[in-house]
């Protein structure tokens, strides 16, 4: 007697002899690579983390919380190095790391590429990977990028021009108003984010009026109270300050307040977010902000080093970005940055 069996049927009949074999496989032969079962794949790791500025400071602090859950994530043993936002220390403090002969260095790249290219020559050439985080060195970056040099941080000119066009159209500003940027045109790098500001303000016929950000200023941003009061005493007619650092924006309601100004007489924009900007953005002093995100400035450098020694990953260039924050969203990244994550 011949049976009949439909095409369905054999389908049916042939996946489940597959599973049955599937099933009587030992487990032991599906284990998972290693990457996926060790707890702390990158345990063996010595990394030297620069921060930037002071510790605790602001903005500094986001990245070294970031670069701290970095290491419990992915366990490498990291040397915290805090430079007060000062190059020649930063290059200083190179030196120093260098000669610990870490695995890796993550580093800010303030001091421009003229200055740390040797310096990083150096390091390479010891196997030393070397990696950058919220300034770009892009000599550097080209030539080692292969060999994991790569960036965390914004694209700092579009950053500053970005925040000035916003400022701008924000704030109705026209042709003849006076606008006042405090910055660092000086550092090579650093500076482009600056120069995107003024850039974007004197496109739109605005009367720029430059300052330097000082050494103590830079290390301390109350210490520039006199400079901002002195600034808006002789210049009565400002209509918009643009701070481009973020403890200086972080201080923007000190400021005002000094200078005998209410909330909204002086449009006020920076960058960077931190518990004192959102008390500052909720009470009208910071009227516009561009988050760059540190924490990921601290985060990803540890990881990039990781992939690379461990993995021999190349270098990644990773935009943070270029977000708006201003009062009509403060209220859900205002939890985020108490805790100095954003």
């Amino acid at each position: 007697m011949s049976i009949s069996v439909s095409p369905m049927t054999l389908r049916m009949a042939t996946l489940l002899s597959a599973t049955a074999m599937l099933l009587a496989v030992p487990t032991a032969a599906f284990s998972a690579p290693a990457a996926q079962t060790a707890e702390k794949w990158c345990g063996n790791v010595h990394i030297v983390f620069f921060p930037g500025g002071p510790a605790g400071g602001v903005f500094a602090n986001n990245v070294y919380n970031g670069a701290k859950q970095a290491q419990a994530d992915l366990g490498p043993n990291v040397d915290y190095v805090f430079s007060d936002w000062d190059p020649q220390k930063m290059i200083q403090q190179f030196r120093e790391a260098v000669a610990t002969k870490p695995d890796g260095i993550a580093v800010m790249g303030h001091p421009g590429d003229e200055a740390f290219d040797p310096l990083i020559d150096d390091a390479e050439s010891q196997g030393i990977i070397v990696t950058s985080q919220n300034t770009t060195l892009p000599k550097a970056e080209a030539q080692y990028a292969a060999k994991g040099f790569g960036y965390v941080g914004q694209d700092l000119y579009g950053a500053g021009h970005a925040l000035g066009a916003e400022a701008v159209k924000r704030f109705g500003l026209k042709s003849g108003d006076r606008a006042m940027v405090w910055g660092l045109l000086s550092q090579p790098t650093r500076g482009l984010r600056t120069k995107g500001v003024q850039d974007a303000l004197t496109e739109a016929g605005l009367t720029v009026d430059y300052i330097e950000i000082d050494a103590a200023t830079n290390k301390d941003p109350a210490a520039g109270t006199p400079t901002f009061t002195g600034y808006v005493s002789s210049h009565p007619d400002v209509k918009l300050v643009v701070t481009d650092h973020g403890g200086l924006t972080a201080t923007a309601e000190t400021y005002l307040r000094a200078a005998g100004k209410q909330p909204g007489e002086i449009h006020l924009a920076g960058f960077d977010l931190s518990p004192a900007t959102v008390t500052a953005i909720k009470g009208g002093w910071t009227e516009l902000v561009i988050d760059q995100q540190p924490w990921l400035q601290g985060y990803l450098p540890i990881l990039q080093i990781c992939l690379t020694k461990v993995y021999g990953f190349s270098g990644l260039h990773i935009d943070t970005g270029g977000g708006f924050v201003d009062k009509s969203n403060i209220d859900f990244v205002a939890p985020l940055a108490e805790k100095e994550i954003r």
